[in-house]
């Protein structure tokens, strides 16, 4: 089943999801169209790994609808997954392994010829600064190489959807700049990028739309400008607070201090 233009890429609807006792979804309604840069936050435990877990087909036992690129993800089709790129908050990397032999095995699981996905892996490890070590073995990397493999692993194959977590987690600032602007270009070829991050200055430069979780609900969706519109708050990390009810940093971060510092508080 094709896409128009206007028909969504990510279609969720009625998203309830529980574990044991604790609601982590509470309904959850969300279209996602081609082209967008999401921002999906919310404070730890607000549901955001689960949505994109049940998105990715690795969370069953949920209640409602789910439709990636017009399919029912839970038809048992699993073919949509070509067509998706994921870097999670923590991956497990294969050390002993070259970044060559890492990212060539990921191509072939994609479907990609061995040579082709072998030679576009390397011409982008270059442009990413990692020609020279290349074929060392990945657990000889920093954090910020191991990163810039798993973001080439989620790319190499031209998904149309990329979910990322964390994903600028360790790069230095030049590499933050080049893979922000990646993620635009990609954007604007009608690429849509969903993800998630605690640093809310790169939420707000690098979304076309923020959706804010808490809860297991979306109290907030909308272009940064729009979410500015609906609070007192100037910066994203304003709004968050305001919207996710927590004000009480000023007060812990003084008393942390205090107790540093050895002063006794009581209560």
């Amino acid at each position: 089943m094709g896409l128009t233009e206007e028909e969504p890429v990510i279609s969720i609807s009625g998203l309830w999801m529980n574990y044991s006792d604790r609601m982590v979804l509470r309904g959850i309604d969300l279209k996602v169209y081609r082209g967008q840069i999401i921002g999906y936050i919310g404070p730890n435990g607000a549901g955001k790994s689960t949505t994109v877990k049940i998105m990715l087909g690795l969370v069953e036992g949920y209640n409602g609808t789910v439709e990636i690129f017009g399919q029912d993800i839970s038809s048992g089709d699993v073919a949509y997954k070509r067509r998706i790129g994921y870097v999670p908050e923590v991956a497990e990397l294969y050390d002993s392994l070259t970044a060559r032999e890492y990212l060539t095995f990921i191509g072939e699981l994609y479907g990609m010829e061995r040579s082709d996905a072998a030679g576009k892996a390397e011409k982008l490890a270059a442009l990413l600064g990692l020609d020279k070590a290349f074929d060392n073995r990945i657990v000889s990397y920093s954090k910020g190489m191991k990163q810039k493999v798993l973001l080439i692993s989620s790319m190499l194959h031209d998904p149309d959807i990329l979910f990322l977590d964390e994903p600028l987690s360790g790069l230095d600032a030049n590499s933050v700049m080049v893979v922000k602007e990646i993620f635009a270009s990609l954007a604007a070829r009608g690429k849509t990028i969903f993800y998630s991050s605690h640093i809310m200055d790169v939420v707000e430069k690098i979304s076309s739309r923020i959706i804010l979780l808490s809860g297991g609900d979306i109290i907030a969706d909308g272009s940064f400008t729009e979410l500015k519109e609906m609070s007192r708050e100037g910066s994203l990390e304003g709004i968050f607070n305001e919207l996710t009810g927590f004000d009480k940093y000023l007060d812990i971060a003084g008393e942390f201090v205090a107790v540093v510092e050895g002063e006794s508080h009581e209560g």
